[in-house]
């Protein structure tokens, strides 16, 4: 059986902060019920900028779950790790993998927004470099040990509780960033199902006398929401989930593959396409199956905005009859 992913981006669109207040509201709840019935784990991302208001803080999201969760695994899928200061970084991450009890792993993305890098002063033609100088400064910095950064000596601490490091994966569509993973000795999360990646990836490693780190190529649908009446939940549910497609398309830019990626104008084409999926809960079950224990069921609840009342209907649904026939499995 596929793992059980929940997911949490945040995306609201013609919300106020009273309206945001009650869905982050909701999705902490979420989360402490995800871990609670067993959840393999828990996904956030990361945006900046964006109308809908995108989740641009993941770390700080990510601790204030670890506040409310025992066990669930925490991954951020991706971190634009080249937005962010790489000392602060390695600071924010370790003292989230000690506050989470060592739940925390990140996936190393590069992004494709321009828009984003203008926002914080950053050169998108070396959007690669700043990617490589940030993952080295990050492996130096959670040794504890003090190092050269700029000129200058310096220490970071405290040290995060996984050793060396918790797990980093580098994301990525394109060869790069198989090459990427290899050099640095981290694990590789391609954007698309891409077998030729993955054997770039070990060819790499292969290559460079490393031994490979953890794989995750994705597979099944990109979201998954369960009904006793899909037709219905459709007509209640679509148009949360149109939007979510219809702005995560906008966003690509030239060469990036993705496999969430959709193409639909209308619920009827989204729900045709296959990309987000209504299941019955034996839909589902059947579907996980299919997938098998290298892939995912990735339940978003919130998509798009989703209201709650309608996000616990299919949360509570996938935890009492989904969920019991996939642990069996």
């Amino acid at each position: 059986m596929a793992m059980a992913v929940i997911r949490f981006d945040m995306r609201a669109p013609c919300r106020e902060p009273a309206d945001a207040r009650e869905l982050y509201a909701a999705a902490l709840d979420m989360a402490a019920f995800a871990d609670e019935c067993g959840f393999d784990m828990l996904v956030l991302s990361e945006h900046h900028g964006a109308e809908d208001g995108y989740l641009p803080s993941p770390l700080v999201m990510a601790a204030a779950i670890a506040g409310r969760t025992k066990r669930i695994p925490l991954n951020v899928a991706a971190l634009l790790v080249p937005l962010h200061d790489p000392l602060r970084l390695a600071e924010d991450i370790a003292v989230l993998d000690l506050v989470s009890g060592g739940r925390i792993s990140i996936v190393a993305g590069l992004g494709y927004r321009p828009v984003e890098y203008e926002m914080f002063d950053q050169e998108w033609s070396r959007r690669g470099r700043r990617l490589d100088e940030c993952l080295d400064t990050l492996m130096k910095a959670w040794t504890g040990e003090p190092f050269d950064y700029h000129g200058k000596t310096v220490r970071v601490t405290p040290r995060p509780l996984q050793q060396p490091h918790p797990m980093v994966l580098v994301g990525g569509s394109g060869k790069k960033a198989a090459q990427r993973a290899a050099r640095f000795g981290l694990g590789f999360f391609p954007a698309v199902g891409d077998d030729s990646l993955v054997d770039l990836y070990y060819a790499e490693c292969e290559r460079l006398g490393r031994p490979p780190g953890f794989v995750a190529l994705p597979s099944g649908p990109g979201s998954v929401f369960v009904a006793e009446d899909p037709e219905k939940a459709w007509a209640e549910v679509g148009p949360y989930l149109l939007h979510d497609a219809i702005t995560y398309a906008s966003w690509q830019t030239a060469g990036i593959r993705s496999h969430v990626l959709s193409r639909a104008t209308t619920v009827e084409e989204l729900r045709a396409e296959g990309t987000y999926q209504i299941l019955t809960p034996e839909q589902c079950i059947e579907t996980a199956r299919s997938i098998g224990p290298m892939g995912a069921i990735t339940h978003h609840p919130l998509c798009g905005g989703t209201p709650p009342e309608l996000a616990w209907e299919s949360l509570r649904l996938f935890a009492e009859k989904v969920l019991p026939a996939m642990r069996a499995g």
